[in-house]
């Protein structure tokens, strides 16, 4: 029994580290919106309150990603403001990281009394990472 409860505890912790976003509170939190109505500002508004410290990732095999990738860690920043109520975005940094790769190799060698030759053929494939932060706001209506 005790080792079962162990497991499952093992479990949730592994799959809280591979979570692919996170946030960090510095306001108060708001009552949830919906993702759609999260504005999205490359420069902060002229009054806000910021709400949380944002990050999400995104991972994709073989190539950094690109439009699509950004898109899902917009989506997600955008999916953590709402659950936060921010209804605003200032994004502040969007970059591409390797963070592993799978690789193989092949070889054969061939020998005679006098001569041998050796042959070998390897290749990789990297696995990446687009981040994201922005920080989370609330913007109040305008009067």
């Amino acid at each position: 029994m005790i080792d079962r409860r162990l497991f499952v505890i093992a479990l949730a912790v592994m799959a809280a580290a591979c979570a692919p976003s996170s946030h960090i509170l510095v306001g108060r939190a708001r009552a949830p919106i919906a993702p759609a109505d999260v504005k999205i500002y490359s420069q902060a508004p002229p009054s806000f309150e910021e709400i949380a410290i944002l990050d999400a990732s995104s991972k994709s095999v073989f190539q950094p990603g690109g439009q699509r990738a950004v898109d899902k860690v917009i989506e997600r920043l955008k999916a953590q403001a709402a659950q936060l109520g921010a209804n605003g975005l200032i994004l502040e940094n969007i970059s591409d990281s390797q963070t592993g790769s799978i690789g193989t190799g092949v070889g054969s060698e061939s020998y005679s009394r006098n001569s041998s030759v050796g042959v070998g053929v390897g290749g990789g494939l990297g696995i990446y990472k687009k981040t994201g932060k922005a920080r989370a706001i609330y913007v109040p209506p305008a009067d």
